[in-house]
């Protein structure tokens, strides 16, 4: 294969399962002219993964654009179909497998994990076109008539573990309501011995009440914010005293603090620490927020008076279902923080009442 007809990279070649495959580094500018093919004109039964969530691109590639001096993204691994032919440096043990790769420019590429970043990077470079002669590391397969892509998709999904979102959250360091999340599990005592950090759902025995997603979807209601926006020194003060205060007045929590209750017991019995409940107490604390600034801690004294007991029937409908399942949706959470704003004694809005005849009836 002469060279003036093929694509030429540095590579590094590996063994697995007694075939060859390629580490190579590719320009940013390279991936997009490279791997040209539109997934939905390929018929199922020769597409080698699935259709391209389209909605994801954008997030990637402004992840790309905010961050240039540290994005960092793994590896693409794609199938080939194609005369490819590897050339060592030399035959000694340290060379043999460090040489260039020559991949003819007929060739078919096909990504197998991958074809999101690959997408982005192309809408970065749209964007930011310094960009391009960055790299990043591909490993290329051999597959002769892509007949390997299906298996290879199936495997490389099959033994993929996903982060948890609290894994996320815990490793995020660049959004402000991640940090604060985690800043407020460390300097609260109560949080720090009883939330996981790692695990987004809590095992039947697990000695801990919350998870790091609880705490970060709350505080997401107490400050009407998402992911990514800004969060003045303010709104920080606000949801630590919001925190301090709350863990003084929840009783039941108190109880698994002096070893009265255990914390499975807790989470079987009583609704005040699932998730349902909690972002309902963020959505309340985002009301007393803006409505009672300067006496928002009263109300949130009063919530000490409040049964949580998943026997107190008032939150049938609202934090769990007929048959006892406790449900957690946008609608759920509102309608169980509509009960606690009359338990505390906030009047309920006419978008409230609204509401709750839409969802309640008369």
């Amino acid at each position: 294969m002469e060279g003036i007809f093929s694509y030429s990279f540095p590579a590094i070649r590996g063994i697995q399962a007694q075939r060859e495959y390629y580490v190579v580094m590719c320009p940013l500018k390279l991936i997009s002219r490279i791997f040209l093919f539109d997934e939905e004109e390929i018929p199922p039964e020769y597409r080698a993964q699935r259709l391209l969530n389209k909605s994801r691109v954008p997030e990637i590639s402004s992840y790309i654009l905010d961050n240039p001096s540290d994005y960092v993204f793994s590896s693409l691994t794609a199938s080939v179909d194609g005369e490819m032919i590897f050339k060592a440096y030399d035959d000694t043990d340290n060379f043999k497998n460090i040489g260039t790769l020559n991949i003819n420019l007929d060739a078919r590429f096909l990504i197998n994990d991958g074809q999101h970043r690959r997408a982005a990077i192309e809408e970065a470079l749209r964007l930011n076109p310094k960009l391009g002669d960055e790299t990043i590391s591909v490993v290329f397969f051999q597959d002769k008539g892509l007949i390997r892509s299906q298996q290879m998709f199936a495997d490389l999904n099959r033994h993929a573990v996903n982060t948890t979102s609290s894994l996320g959250i815990l490793y995020d360091h660049r959004d402000q309501l991640a940090n604060l999340s985690k800043k407020v599990i460390t300097q609260i005592p109560f949080l720090e011995r009883y939330t996981d950090r790692q695990k987004q759902s809590l095992s039947k025995l697990s000695p801990k009440l919350f998870s790091l997603s609880n705490i970060f979807q709350t505080n997401s209601r107490l400050l009407n914010k998402r992911k990514g926006e800004f969060i003045t020194d303010t709104e920080e003060q606000f949801v630590m005293e919001f925190w301090i205060n709350l863990t003084k007045v929840m009783l039941d929590w108190k109880m698994v603090e002096d070893r009265k209750i255990s914390p499975a017991e807790i989470r079987i019995n009583y609704i005040s620490t699932q998730g349902v409940c909690l972002e309902a107490l963020g959505a309340i604390g985002y009301y007393l927020y803006v409505n009672h600034p300067e006496n928002w801690k009263s109300y949130i004294k009063r919530l000490e008076n409040i049964d949580w007991n998943r026997s107190n029937r008032e939150w049938l409908g609202r934090a769990y279902s007929s048959t006892g399942r406790i449900n957690k949706n946008n609608e759920t959470i509102r309608l169980t923080a509509n009960k606690i704003k009359t338990m505390i004694g906030l009047s309920l809005t006419d978008e409230d009442l609204l509401f709750e005849n839409k969802k309640l009836g008369d």
